[in-house]
């Protein structure tokens, strides 16, 4: 059986629905996901890591098949009584979710790395893949507007990605150090995958990191890239908007070309086939799949398709 890592870029929900369909077609030990904690908040006095814990739930079974964050089935009883005292509720934190966050930020001022805590968490979940953040240093996602920087949950949550995007900037990533063991996963994999999330504010962060792009690169032939771009529609979040106020291309077409010098298969959705001449002038192959995951079907079929346009051997 081939041993060697299938590395996997990922963001929050988009993402974590192709994983959840990735791990039910290639033994999930074989996973290795890098994930953004560019979205790291202090909520409460906790450490919250979004992206990570979307991807951890999903995995383990237990997100919220509705929204694709947050535990199924939550409470938020503990954020009601938070309410009564005036303290601000609208980042949502549910109550078994909070657990969570009350281990992670524990362990955290116990000394622990953020990777270790990660491992942790993933494992007493019962979760069989790796999942390492892109760093264990601090790096923070910030949102540059017409009326200043916002920090990231706070223009995404609390003020629902209203304000106009001029750029992205991400505090912290130029003097971070590469998660231990990911630049290695890179090298050695058999297939690295950019997951379908936002390239601004859940690639990017990744690829800030000094190396990692550099990685990307020396592998180019391995790497495959699911556009988060349906019709010109981001199906989950804000990208499409952010393409738009930052005068880019919000297509799939517009997406290839941030991608053009680290990938070299690009997965776009049927009703995007009339970007695949224009997709392959740019040195990429182009794959025309359904993109769209509406349930667990549609999830292992477009798994099956980037494995089989990837080269993944069992």
């Amino acid at each position: 059986m081939n041993s060697r890592p299938i590395v996997a870029l990922a963001g929050g929900i988009g993402a974590a629905r192709f994983l959840d369909g990735l791990t039910r077609v290639v033994p999930p030990a074989r996973v290795f996901v890098i994930g953004n904690t560019g979205d790291d908040t202090e909520q409460h006095g906790l450490h919250v890591s979004p992206d990570l814990d979307t991807v951890t739930y999903a995995l383990a079974g237990m997100s919220d098949p509705v929204r694709g964050w947050g535990i199924k089935n939550e409470s938020f009883r503990c954020l009601r009584a938070l309410g009564k005292f005036g303290s601000p509720t609208w980042f949502q934190l549910g109550d078994h979710d909070l657990a969570t966050h009350l281990f992670r930020t524990e362990r955290l001022a116990d000394g622990a790395s953020l990777g270790n805590v990660t491992a942790e968490i993933a494992a007493a979940l019962g979760v069989r893949a790796k999942i390492v953040g892109m760093t264990n240093d601090r790096v923070r996602t910030r949102i540059v507007t017409r009326t200043g920087e916002l920090e990231f949950q706070t223009y995404f949550v609390k003020r629902r990605a209203r304000d106009k995007v001029l750029r992205v900037r991400f505090d912290g990533a130029a003097q971070a150090k590469p998660a231990p063991g990911l630049l290695r996963a890179i090298r050695d994999a058999q297939a690295i995958i950019i997951c379908p999330s936002n390239p601004f504010i859940s690639i990017g962060p990744i690829l800030a990191i000094p190396g990692i792009r550099d990685a990307l690169r020396a592998r180019r032939e391995r790497v495959i890239a699911v556009s988060p771009i349906v019709g010109g529609r981001a199906l989950k979040g804000p990208a499409a908007k952010m393409m738009k106020s930052m005068k880019l291309e919000s297509s799939a077409l517009g997406v290839a070309k941030l991608y053009r010098d680290f990938v070299s298969t690009f997965v776009v959705d049927r009703v995007d086939r009339i970007h695949a001449k224009e997709i392959e002038k740019l040195g990429m192959r182009a794959i025309v799949a359904n993109t769209i995951m509406t349930g667990l079907r549609e999830r292992t079929a477009l798994a099956r398709a980037v494995v089989r346009a990837a080269g993944i051997r069992a």
